[in-house]
């Protein structure tokens, strides 16, 4: 066999691979197929790689034309495993995105997707940021402590005791074991009192349960902030200038304020601090029941049985402590008529109610 007739069969090799590796391409269908029919023609072992090698046993005028054509068939195989790879990715794009017979139509995978907005802060805790930090630069602390409670720390230590009518006033939610949720966030103060003892300020927001019917202006889950100054020479005095340097900072201006008697078992004297409603001027609504007020900080001087249970002597120090509801002081800040939107998790009602600012009154 003589070099020219080497060389034309090799050069009819490469065609023929040319034609295996185009009915090879047509015929996959995924991924794998195409890496397959890669390696069978240009693997180390592949056939088109077996041609290259077997040139050296040419003539030196037949090599370098069957060279030039093993070449230019490579390329072609590399370029046409490229373009079906392309195709491939299209169609299970095109794929993912439609559905089998029967189901929803194919959508159109370039569009844009949907956005998804910002979130915000929830208006009770923007409301609990801004309370603390007025309180702060009053030189008041702000404890925390545990929303299950002991009978002790949420009744008796805060002269409520077994048999003390006030238990009515509290529709308390109880467990197996003696222990309930705390209707209220005074058990703290009982707490700060016997761990720093006196002179002190301090606050304590948290939530609260109690086992009420629920309407616009009642929820069973809400939050609070109660605190107390507890030092010599505490008078109501001071008690009135705090509270009303505290909701003219929450809102900005003086507001409108009356305060009258009220009967809490921990305090004595009791009062209620009420403000006229942001909702409707006072004109009267179902959040201030139609009055035109709403009872916003019970308040007094603290009962020296309450001191006496903290282990403070009653004869050295006296003070005073306070009841606020967040929740409700949320809902005249931000205009708010329903105080059920805040556990509702309607997005709608609450978007950006938090990061706007508060309203005056």
């Amino acid at each position: 066999m003589s070099d020219d007739t080497g060389g034309s069969k090799v050069l009819e090799a490469v065609e023929a691979v040319r034609a295996k590796a185009r009915g090879l391409m047509e015929a996959t269908a995924d991924r794998k197929a195409l890496d397959d029919v890669r390696v069978a023609l240009l693997g180390r072992k592949g056939e088109l790689t077996a041609i290259l090698k077997g040139m050296k046993d040419l003539a030196e005028s037949e090599r370098r034309k069957v060279g030039e054509a093993a070449n230019a068939l490579k390329g072609w195989i590399e370029e046409a495993i490229g373009s079906r790879l392309a195709e491939l990715s299209r169609s299970e794009a095109e794929g993912a995105a439609g559905a089998p017979s029967g189901g929803p139509a194919p959508f159109d995978v370039t569009l844009p997707g949907t956005g998804r907005p910002a979130g915000s802060i929830h208006p009770v805790t923007a409301m609990r940021r801004k309370v603390e930090g007025i309180f702060a630069g009053m030189g008041f602390m702000v404890v925390d402590g545990p929303e299950l409670e002991s009978e002790f720390h949420n009744f008796v230590a805060l002269n409520i005791p077994e048999t003390h009518p006030a238990r009515d006033m509290q529709d308390t939610f109880w467990c197996d074991d003696g222990q309930c949720l705390r209707t209220h966030t005074s058990p703290v103060q009982v707490r700060a009192l016997i761990r720093y003892g006196a002179p002190i300020r301090m606050i304590a927001p948290g939530r609260c349960f109690r086992n009420e019917s629920i309407d616009a202006s009642h929820e069973n889950t809400f939050f609070q902030v109660e605190g107390m100054m507890v030092d010599s020479e505490v008078s109501v005095a001071n008690l009135i200038h705090v509270m009303k340097a505290m909701l003219s900072e929450v809102f900005g201006m003086d507001v409108d304020v009356r305060l009258r008697p009220g009967y809490f078992p921990f305090v004595e004297p009791g009062f209620e601090l009420d403000m006229r409603c942001s909702i409707c001027g006072g004109q009267g609504c179902p959040t201030c029941k139609r009055s035109g007020w709403v009872e916003l900080v019970p308040c007094g001087m603290v009962h020296p049985n309450v001191l006496r249970h903290s282990g403070v002597d009653p004869d050295r120090f006296s003070g005073f402590a306070f009841g606020l509801g967040l929740t409700r002081l949320a809902m005249m800040s931000y205009r708010i008529g329903d105080i059920r939107v805040f556990n509702s998790g309607d997005l709608r009602a609450l978007a950006g109610l938090g990061s706007a600012s508060p309203q005056a009154v």
